[in-house]
């Protein structure tokens, strides 16, 4: 679904048809009467991830197996129903 924006008050609209196949007066904004452009903004300009957090989810090193070998709760977290 193609998305319109106008670009001197800011609405954004969802068209179903491309902007080429639009009246003349539904290519204007209802808000301002302002010609309506395809939105910039629908793709993502970002070519990779700006932050990243290596500690998020370290998980053990490739090659090597999990130290830990128990569950690290021994007994249970909450009580039962009574």
């Amino acid at each position: 679904m193609p998305q319109l924006a106008c670009w001197s008050c800011g609405r954004r609209l969802f068209s179903t048809a491309a902007i080429e196949l639009l009246f003349a007066d539904e290519r204007r904004c209802p808000r301002c009467g302002a010609l309506l452009n395809p939105d910039r903004r629908i793709a993502e300009r970002r070519q990779d991830v700006r932050r990243r957090n290596p500690y998020a989810d370290p998980g053990p090193p490739p090659g090597t197996e999990e130290q830990r070998v128990e569950e690290r709760r021994k007994g249970q977290r909450r009580r039962g129903p009574p």
